[in-house]
């Protein structure tokens, strides 16, 4: 078999972690049998569809990668592959089916239809959804409604009885009444447009997908889809429901756990090919011990055997790792070039850059390789160079435990250690700095956070002396002497 699979998301938000994995998982299955990955774009929602969302989907796979074979913009075979741009194909085949008996008009408006559902709420029917009211009218019954210029859509002959199965790669048989599928759903809308369910089948057999590679959400559809592929006559492709991406917490992925949007990622710095490798981790593996992949990897790799059938979870922290580790694989050249307009952003430096500030960041890139998850930490990491900080709170100068005089005392002496630092070698001052701690009769901590807060206006900064070289003696000093008066005010 050929394998041909696609990515058909509806251009109506922004590209989710969830949708992105599921377009990696065909494209890498695509690429490991030397097979075909397809972009369609289903966007038949015409109210809901935006250019904004589709601008997101192109920008996202281009960052990542992720090259199409067939698609809107590299065309193909098989298109117009923007389902907008098939709307007389799908009406043409709807109008087969009711020719075959398989489907029918219906002319129900929707103030009918509310009603209809609010009495099955009312009397607790175990009917829910459409009665089939048109599932029977005679053609001189039609003939009368639509001389009336009542409108109509075109609904699926549902089987009344009998059971429906389709195979999973993943899950296996699944089979479901057949009195338990919606009940003769909409195909055609009233407008022209398709529903989802219609355009999808339509589209997938004449495009010849192989394989279809979703999520376990649609498997509900599946046997609703298999009825529509046996009214037309048509053989379904082989299906394989992916596992869910689920928060920490066991609940489907969403903001309440944190950024869901590649673009949310994008922007805050993660790298395309860390994003690109973890996200094929949740829900896959290909061993237990091996964690970095590359996308030539995965292309090589991947196999449907290696997908797991339980959720995966999507970890942010696991996330984080990945990404630093990634970051510190790159040339000293080549992160200056990605943490360069997070500067430039933060309004640290502009472009071109003056010496001066080429100097300082050329400086600045191995000391925060080391610490960086995401690029952005940058911005926090680097402002004490590049900005005057505000004064120090009392609060946020006291370690925890600590008083105010005995911090006022810490940094008093520390004063006179650094100001020695351009003549006296870092190990000896550090010792000197520890020696401290012990004469006050505090934790090391003691000492040296408040000299951090006091220089760079953070708890967490690159290494302490180094961040001092590069902001300048004097100008340490002077931030060192602001933060005693403060102290000393507060003792006062």
């Amino acid at each position: 078999m050929s394998v041909r699979v696609r990515y058909a998301p509806s251009p109506t938000g922004m590209q989710h972690i969830g949708g992105i994995r599921t377009a990696l998982f065909n494209y890498f299955f695509a690429r490991s049998q030397k097979g075909s990955f397809i972009l369609r774009v289903e966007d038949t929602d015409q109210e809901r569809s935006s250019n904004e969302a589709l601008q997101d989907l192109y920008e996202t796979l281009d960052w990542l990668g992720i090259d199409c074979d067939e698609g809107p913009l590299v065309g193909g075979a098989y298109g117009p592959y923007t389902q907008s741009e098939r709307i007389e194909l799908y009406k043409e085949y709807a109008q087969k089916l009711i020719e075959d008996n398989k489907a029918y008009r219906c002319y129900c408006t929707p103030e009918r239809l509310d009603e209809l559902r609010a009495k099955q709420v009312a009397e607790k029917s175990k009917q829910h959804g459409y009665d089939r009211h048109c599932r029977h009218l005679t053609d001189e019954e039609r003939q009368k409604l639509e001389a009336q210029g009542l409108t109509s859509v075109i609904r699926l002959k549902v089987p009344l009885e009998g059971k429906t199965t389709f195979h999973d790669l993943l899950m296996g048989d699944i089979t479901r009444r057949n009195s338990d599928v919606n009940p003769d759903p909409v195909l055609l809308k009233s407008d022209g447009f398709p529903t989802y369910h219609l355009a999808n089948v339509i589209d997938d057999h004449l495009m010849n997908i192989s394989h279809i590679m979703r999520a376990q959400e649609w498997i509900p559809s599946g046997p609703l889809h298999i009825l529509l592929y046996e009214a037309f006559g048509w053989e379904p492709p082989l299906y394989c429901h992916l596992p869910m991406v689920m928060g920490k917490d066991g609940q489907k992925l969403s903001k309440r756990h944190g950024a869901t949007a590649v673009r949310d990622f994008r922007a805050k710095g993660y790298l395309p090919e860390a994003l690109l490798n973890y996200v094929s981790m949740v829900g896959w593996s290909y061993d237990s011990e091996r964690e970095f992949f590359s996308k030539a990897d995965l292309c090589e790799l991947f196999s449907l055997e290696k997908i797991n059938k339980a959720p995966g979870v999507f970890d942010y922290k696991k996330l984080d790792w990945y990404n630093g580790m990634y970051i510190r694989q790159k040339t000293d050249e080549e992160l200056t070039a990605l943490l360069l307009p997070f500067l430039v952003e933060a309004g640290f430096v502009r472009q071109p850059l003056r010496a001066d500030d080429s100097h300082k960041i050329a400086a600045l890139i191995p000391l925060v390789k080391e610490r960086l998850k995401v690029l952005s930490d940058v911005v926090e990491m680097s402002r004490f160079l590049f900005t005057e900080i505000e004064a120090p709170t009392v609060e946020s100068l006291l370690p925890k435990k600590q008083d105010a005089a005995t911090t006022l005392a810490a940094l008093k002496k520390a004063l006179v250690l650094l100001s020695q630092l351009d003549s006296v070698e870092d190990a000896k001052i550090e010792e000197q700095l520890v020696a401290i701690a012990t004469e006050l009769d505090c934790k090391v901590n003691g000492v040296f956070m408040p000299i951090r807060v006091a220089v760079t206006g953070s708890h967490v900064s690159p290494p302490l002396f180094d961040s001092i070289r590069l902001l300048g003696l004097e100008t340490t000093l002077t931030r060192l002497k602001r933060a005693i008066t403060i102290l000393e005010d507060e003792v006062a």
